[in-house]
């Protein structure tokens, strides 16, 4: 049977390994989804009306509550947390069928995350005092760790957990920042941000990207937050959820034959030189782990992203219930010119952006201009109506490849063609989004922000 690590993404050689004394093995062996692996014709049947659903967590929901009780999670957030480990977390659990509260350690339940993504919190943490959950899980980030050690609340919730012996996680900065003063780290095989390792006590650190020690779980930083949620998912639901997730997320088997990426019409970016401006448009319904990794990686790598809501509100419900405040509405965004258009996926999200009138002028005005466009999962659909993909090369989502009666090249997980740039989403969006920092900036600068990450990319 495969190993955890061996069926998510992977990282580095030096950094990857995985504590195989502690953390239960996992097989996606039989359920990686079917890929089109080899390029088709153009195919006869046209586009049909309602797209394939991409609602994912109802099925696993549906079938964990009807066999085991509803399980608790607390996510804390404050200033300065990494967005990407929050918003993971949040995400992966509840696809699980988990009841996660999201809480503010701050004054306001409004956070502004370390990449500058706004998020809003389902609670304030003094109403989580009293409420047992079945895992308290730390996001990590600067100042996010620091926010969530200066907690009281949050300390006394977590110090009672452990206590109790019920389940506690934290990643990145946070085992070192936030636990060890708690003094939660005691005895315990911990790992974190290779920049926090000095501060763990020598004789229980260890470097791998998760540690599980007893009700302890530990991991590295963004690039490792997949595994770490799964790992969770598998200690609260057991093996086969944490599979099924998987699955659905579209996190592949060690031995997928999936290419990471494909390029065709190979074109520069060439910007003169300025800094590279993004649209990000976004509604109720997209989902939020896109939105949230396009935009965080983007930011690193030094691009000026905007999220633009088609909302009449800046602030979007995602697909999984995050709340996230946009930059601005649509109509503001509008007035300025972008070096490149992102479409996140998520099917409620996809059939509001393709009803935006605003949005479709942007994207004619972007090819007429020979700008930069880029959708991921499902809303390659919006491309596809405004023939956007005709005669370019694309992959999208596996549940949607059918309805696009266009060129598509299976068996990768990002396809470039000329200045268009589309994914399969969900999990590999990190990939997406790094294939867009290397066309902008070279290769140099998207291996910078993958390590940063703790995510592993090619040295050439």
């Amino acid at each position: 049977m495969a190993s955890l690590s061996s069926m998510l993404l992977p990282h580095p050689a030096e950094l990857c390994s995985v504590a195989v004394a502690t953390v239960p093995s996992i097989s996606f062996s039989s359920v990686t989804p079917q890929r089109k692996r080899t390029p088709t014709s153009k195919r006869s049947s046209k586009l049909t009306k309602s797209i394939s659903p991409l609602k994912p967590s109802t099925t696993v929901t549906k079938t964990l509550e009807s066999s085991i009780p509803l399980k608790k999670v607390l996510v804390p957030i404050g200033f300065g947390t990494e967005e990407m480990e929050a918003v993971i977390l949040v995400d992966v659990l509840r696809r699980a069928g988990a009841e996660v509260t999201v809480a503010s350690v701050e004054p306001q339940l409004e956070v502004e995350a370390a990449g500058g993504i706004k998020l809003v919190a389902d609670a304030d943490i003094s109403t989580c005092s009293d409420e047992i959950f079945d895992l308290v899980a730390l996001p990590g980030g600067m100042p996010g760790s620091t926010r969530l050690r200066d907690c009281e609340v949050l300390r006394k919730i977590t110090c009672k957990q452990a206590e109790e012996k019920r389940l506690y996680g934290a990643i990145c900065a946070a085992p070192a920042v936030t636990l060890l003063p708690w003094g939660l780290l005691r005895k315990k095989k911990t790992t974190c941000h290779p920049a926090f390792m000095d501060k763990l006590p020598t004789f229980w650190a260890v470097k791998s990207n998760i540690q599980v020690s007893g009700e302890l779980t530990t991991s590295r930083g963004p690039g490792t937050t997949f595994q770490f949620a799964l790992s969770l998912v598998e200690q609260l639901f057991g093996e086969s959820a944490a599979r099924e997730v998987g699955e659905l997320l579209l996190l592949g088997n060690a031995n997928d034959d999936c290419t990471t990426k494909k390029e065709f019409n190979t074109v520069e970016w060439s910007l003169d030189h300025h800094t590279p401006s993004v649209l990000l448009a976004v509604a109720h319904g997209s989902e939020e782990i896109e939105v949230v990794i396009i935009a965080d990686i983007l930011k690193r790598a030094k691009a000026n992203v905007i999220v633009a809501s088609v909302e009449k509100d800046r602030e979007i419900l995602a697909s999984r219930g995050t709340k996230i405040i946009a930059d601005m509405l649509i109509n503001d965004a509008q007035e300025l010119a972008y070096d490149l258009i992102i479409l996140p996926g998520g099917t409620d999200g996809t059939q509001r952006l393709i009803k935006c009138k605003v949005l479709k002028r942007l994207l004619k005005e972007q090819n007429a201009s020979r700008r930069i466009s880029g959708a991921v999962s499902s809303s390659l659909v919006i491309l596809h109506k405004q023939g956007l993909l005709k005669e370019k090369n694309f992959t999208a989502h596996p549940s949607i490849v059918d309805n696009l009666n266009d060129e598509t090249i299976g068996g990768a997980k990002v396809v470039i063609d000329g200045k268009l740039i589309t994914g399969e989403g969900l999990a590999s969006v990190t990939h997406f989004a790094l294939a867009i920092v290397n066309k902008l900036y070279g290769h140099g600068r998207a291996r910078s922000v993958a390590e940063g990450l703790v995510f592993e990319y090619p040295r050439s």
